[in-house]
């Protein structure tokens, strides 16, 4: 249980817990009792030097990392681009040569292997470039149609996959560029590999070998080893992680990753790790009561309207458990918020206004 306080207003929130996934005994034991960025770089330490594959090598394991059995249950590639949850696949692959890349037109042509993260940003160098962790096998058309574009929330859709992934105009605040968007059921699946990679290569974003993130506004990350990303790529990220909790597909990929490479995915064992290092919960401390800020409609369905006296310089908003899942700096003293986004549920507002902090709260619908 933990207990959220926002201007005497008392949150309590009771996380869910996942089943276990099968964590060697004491395998995070340089982990406990730290938070922030401290167990962060303590996770690091803990899942570095991992088995470095080959690349050729991956295709072969994928029948041991990315077998259907949770969905259709055939025993096919799961392949995230184009899995269909709800219903049947419009088309399956198999985990032989005749399924793979090759050349491909169209999709359906050919499974091959996609970085979750892309490779073209650290130049294709080892150990990233074969980690089981961030390569996943995918249609071979949608991955190139995914291309280096970051993940995000699309506005409108240019291209839609045949199970509902799509790219387009981003609607994710705070970035104005072309995002790829997979279907809900695997949002979280791909914000927990994203942060994986952003704790298992914590020293290695930072290198000037690396793609440079100014020259490329595709590339996410942020020229820092701790928050690793853009802020409006790690509210994504929260969001999607949130919105969709662990799932026993996961669970079972990362023990068999483990069994491969030897190392895990901390986020899939802790989930609540992930706010503990990203998320930014509010202090009462800095909070000016003085300070009045009209916020309607509430509840809200898509966009939210904030009016104050004096210039609103810094939205930030937290889901109740802590986790800030969007920001702004709009200098305004009539703002309007797009939050159609956001999953159903009570939300808490942090804002700078004319120096000064105050907060306030609204319920999503």
């Amino acid at each position: 249980m933990k207990l959220l306080k926002f201007n005497n207003l008392l949150f309590f929130v009771a996380f869910s817990t996942v089943a276990c996934a099968q964590v060697p005994s004491g395998y995070y034991d340089d982990a406990d009792g730290l938070e922030g960025y401290a167990l962060k770089t303590a996770l690091k330490n803990i899942i570095d030097g991992h088995t470095v594959l080959s690349y050729g090598s991956l295709d072969s394991k994928y029948s041991q990392t990315d077998k259907d059995l949770y969905f259709e249950n055939d025993g096919s590639l799961l392949d995230v681009y184009s899995e269909r949850p709800s219903e049947a696949d419009a088309y399956n692959y198999g985990f032989g040569e005749g399924d793979q890349c090759g050349n491909y037109n169209s999709e359906a042509d050919c499974w091959n292997k996609e970085h979750i993260f892309p490779q073209g940003f650290f130049n294709e160098q080892l150990p990233m470039r074969t980690d089981l962790h961030q390569v996943l096998p995918t249609d071979g058309y949608v991955n190139g149609m995914r291309s280096n574009y970051p993940f995000g929330e699309v506005g409108t859709a240019s291209w839609t996959s045949t199970n509902g992934s799509k790219r387009g105009n981003s609607a994710s605040p705070g970035h104005t560029g072309v995002v790829f968007e997979p279907i809900d059921e695997f949002k979280g699946d791909i914000a927990r590999i994203l942060f994986y990679f952003a704790t298992r290569y914590e020293n290695e974003v930072t290198s000037s070998s690396w793609d440079n993130p100014n020259s490329d506004s595709n590339n996410p990350l942020n020229g820092t080893n701790d928050q690793v990303y853009e802020d409006w790529f790690v509210a994504v990220l929260l969001n999607w992680h949130n919105q969709d909790p662990v799932s026993q597909k996961e669970i079972d990929r990362n023990n068999a990753v483990y069994n491969i490479q030897h190392n895990r995915n901390p986020f899939v064992d802790h989930p609540e790790w992930v706010n503990e290092i990203w998320g930014e919960g509010m202090s009462v401390a800095d909070v000016n009561t003085d300070v009045k800020v009209e916020v309607y409609p509430n509840p809200v369905k898509n966009m939210l309207n904030l009016k104050a006296e004096k210039n609103i310089e810094k939205v930030e908003i937290f889901s109740v458990s802590g986790a800030k899942v969007q920001t702004g700096k709009p200098n305004s003293k009539d703002v309007e918020i797009n939050v159609g986004h956001l999953a159903k549920g009570a939300y808490l507002l942090k804002l700078t206004v004319d120096g000064n902090q105050t907060s306030e709260k609204f319920i999503k619908q």
